[in-house]
């Protein structure tokens, strides 16, 4: 079973410590993307749910939607808002958790594939969706290209936020495939840090992944916005289709 690294501090402010991610501008274009590709009343599995930022509006756009999750605080957040009623979470590990039926659709946003720290899990991961997708389904992705192109000669560490109240940085061990993201916070006053352990993954990889799960690459993009993806992208989003 993976670490949960979202306890009740973190569940408790997680909106309020990344509030650009509630952006409309942001959630807007994620949810048109995913509720194209689940088509009209169609079914998707959301792992990693969280407090419900794309699954909400998702649900209110017709698509029945069910979470796996492993942090039972999240859940809790995501219990308060409207619309809560219309989704069914599963608390457990999206490695290897299955919830019984089908979907036409599964998807993994901002990053958190990274979340399986090991190769195996993330190879799992995959084969669990695959079983639970109907023929034809789309697995999506959403995640970060490695930034060790932007990193100096020599040095292991990479700032990708800095502003007056929130520094993050990522430290990459380049051998282990794991990169830990530092945050700190100034929260009324007050130093607040968080490190957690991630696995970074190239598209390749990702798509060697998929293979063994019965999946082909389907498209990909930089972004939610279809924009194209080039050698100079800093994300993308990814759909594999399962091909039987």
């Amino acid at each position: 079973m993976p670490e949960n690294n979202f306890d009740e501090r973190v569940a408790r402010t997680y909106e309020a410590k990344w509030p650009e991610l509630f952006d409309p501008a942001v959630v807007d274009p994620a949810v048109s993307f995913l509720a194209d590709l689940a088509g009209p009343g169609g079914a998707a599995l959301e792992l990693g749910i969280g407090t419900g930022r794309i699954a909400l509006p998702l649900s209110q756009r017709g698509v029945r939607v069910h979470g796996i999750e492993l942090s039972p605080a999240m859940v809790a957040q995501l219990a308060t808002k409207p619309g809560a009623e219309h989704i069914s979470v599963t608390i457990g590990d999206f490695a290897t958790t299955r919830v019984g039926g089908t979907f036409t659709l599964a998807y993994l946003v901002r990053n958190t594939i990274t979340n399986l720290t090991t190769q195996d899990e993330q190879v799992e991961c995959f084969r669990t969706v695959a079983a639970q997708l109907e023929p034809g389904g789309c697995f999506v992705i959403e995640v970060y290209i490695p930034e060790l192109r932007r990193l100096p000669p020599g040095q292991s560490i990479h700032p990708f936020t800095v502003t007056p109240a929130h520094l993050g940085f990522e430290e990459y061990d380049v051998a282990s495939q794991i990169a830990v993201s530092h945050h700190y916070w100034v929260v009324d006053g007050q130093l607040e840090t968080r490190s957690s352990p991630h696995r970074f993954v190239w598209p390749s990889e990702l798509d060697l992944m998929a293979r063994l799960a019965g999946m082909t690459l389907r498209e990909r993009w930089a972004g939610w916005k279809r924009e194209p993806f080039t050698s100079d992208s800093r994300n993308h989003v990814s759909v594999w289709q399962k091909t039987s």
